[in-house]
């Protein structure tokens, strides 16, 4: 903990006296921090791991954006914020980590549990306040407007053409048994971005990432884990609750704001394949490139034997 208490100090001006290992994301490690007078969430992006440049690239674009939802928006209270560095950063960094601070919510986060109707008012309230903004929003919205470019495509096409015995043995399976349903889907997601970019498309500020590790009950309901945040056609969003039980109810309290929404279909096919692709190209990855213990790679294996079939 000793580098921890290090970074907080020069970085933060703060003295901790506890430190201790929360439950992260995935793609995260998370500590509680306090300093006998407030209470600090500390989330830490690992160097080592291939899934960290993504997420932190846009650290410096969404976060602005974020202090002016919780300013000027009814997402106040909603949403987390990242605490400015001495330096008037959003983020800090050592030669093995990325770091981001918080305030410390006090609340649980809703994981396996199922919403609530109250919680799904508020859920829809929160997106539904999300999408009223877009590129008009007093704040630069450079880097994180959907241009349908899907960069890892590339990479994942040269893992799935590569020569199987330069695969593990246990990745090679997968492939060999998946191999053309998932470059069935490459091809759609193509066509579809292609299609995309000669449309004109509403666009509005958009989560990328919405299910219910990234929602927490506090004092009220909240939505966390930022990283995705990008001025994209809605789908990006409501693609994660077209198989919900409570998807009709979402979709009733939504349109009470944007009374003229209709599901663009296109829109929504795109972003399920790409998702589903993101998913398992990001497995791909911990398993080629990152250096996981036994148990992480089987775990690794199981969702990724998922995500393909």
């Amino acid at each position: 903990m000793n580098s921890l208490e290090q970074t907080l100090k020069q970085s933060y001006g703060i003295k901790s006296n506890h430190i201790e290992s929360r439950q992260g994301g995935w793609a995260a490690l998370a500590y509680e921090v306090s300093d006998g007078k407030s209470v600090y969430f500390l989330k830490v992006y690992e160097k080592s791991r291939a899934s960290t440049p993504k997420l932190t690239a846009l650290i410096d674009q969404y976060s602005p954006i974020l202090v002016w939802l919780e300013q000027e928006t009814d997402l106040a209270g909603k949403i987390p914020v990242p605490l400015l560095t001495k330096d008037g950063n959003y983020k800090c960094e050592d030669k093995d980590n990325i770091y981001l601070l918080y305030k410390f919510i006090n609340g649980q986060t809703i994981g396996e549990d199922e919403l609530s109707e109250q919680q799904i008012l508020e859920f829809s309230n929160i997106i539904a306040t999300l999408h009223s903004y877009g590129e008009e929003i007093p704040v630069s919205t450079k880097g994180i407007i959907e241009d349908f470019d899907i960069p890892f495509l590339e990479d994942l096409e040269k893992v799935l053409h590569r020569n199987e015995i330069q695969l593990p043995r246990d990745l090679r399976d997968l492939i060999v048994i998946y191999k053309q349903d998932v470059i069935q889907r490459i091809q759609d997601v193509k066509e579809l971005s292609i299609k995309l970019k000669s449309k004109q498309l509403n666009m509005s500020l958009c989560h990328f990432d919405l299910h219910n590790w990234n929602l927490m009950q506090a004092k009220r309901l909240m939505l966390i884990d930022w990283e995705g945040l990008k001025i994209a056609p809605v789908e990006a969003d409501i693609m994660f609750l077209t198989d919900k039980p409570y998807f009709n109810e979402f979709m009733s309290i939504y349109k009470s704001i944007h009374e003229d929404y209709t599901i663009n279909q296109d829109a929504l096919q795109f972003y399920k394949i790409k998702r589903n692709l993101e998913d398992i190209w990001e497995f791909i990855e911990q398993i080629l490139f990152e250096d996981i213990d036994s148990e992480a790679r089987e775990e690794a294996l199981s969702y990724l034997n998922q995500l393909m079939e």
